[in-house]
């Protein structure tokens, strides 16, 4: 994965699900807790409309942010 692609919009709480990890015991994603992280705003992310957007920055980067270079 190169830097380019960590800015490339991810669409849907699906998606972000599957990033974040927020999947049940079959890997699917757990839409209810997704749902309940993104409309709490715990989440960086976007609502257009009536889905979510956001990059793997946005998301990662709480987790990225300990990291030195």
């Amino acid at each position: 994965m190169t830097s380019n692609d960590l800015d490339v919009p991810v669409w849907g709480a699906p998606a972000i699900a599957r990033i974040l990890n927020l999947v049940d015991e079959h890997g699917e994603p757990d839409l209810r807790r997704v749902y309940y992280v993104l409309e709490k705003g715990y989440i960086d992310a976007t609502k257009i409309g009536a889905s979510w957007c956001s990059t793997r920055r946005r998301l990662l980067q709480p987790h990225l942010s300990h990291i030195t270079a």
